[in-house]
């Protein structure tokens, strides 16, 4: 995995070299702008990028948002990798009736 506006010079000729031999083992997306929120880490309570994903069901009749969903956060200082298999966390994601 590699984002590229954050990436280093090699590290980029790395990657292009990784891409040459093997381009199907890749895919590409944008880079997001993901909002913070404050985080217990070890050295305290800091910012943390995250993201939320949402459930949707969708039945014969109709489709709905379910209240819930997964938050996710990236557990390094300044990352933008939110899931979990690169390094990233999950938090609890609080639904509130109005």
């Amino acid at each position: 995995m590699l984002v590229g506006p954050h990436a280093s010079r090699t590290e980029l000729e790395d990657f292009r070299a990784l891409l040459k031999t093997r381009p199907h083992d890749y895919i590409a997306q944008p880079t997001l702008a993901l909002s913070t929120v404050p985080t217990f880490v070890d050295s305290g309570i800091a910012p943390r990028h995250v993201d939320l994903r949402p459930f949707v069901l969708c039945g014969a009749d109709r489709i709905r948002v379910v209240p819930g969903g997964l938050t996710r956060v990236a557990l390094k200082d300044g990352s933008l990798v939110v899931n979990s298999s690169q390094g990233g966390g999950t938090k609890d994601t609080w639904i509130l009736e109005n």
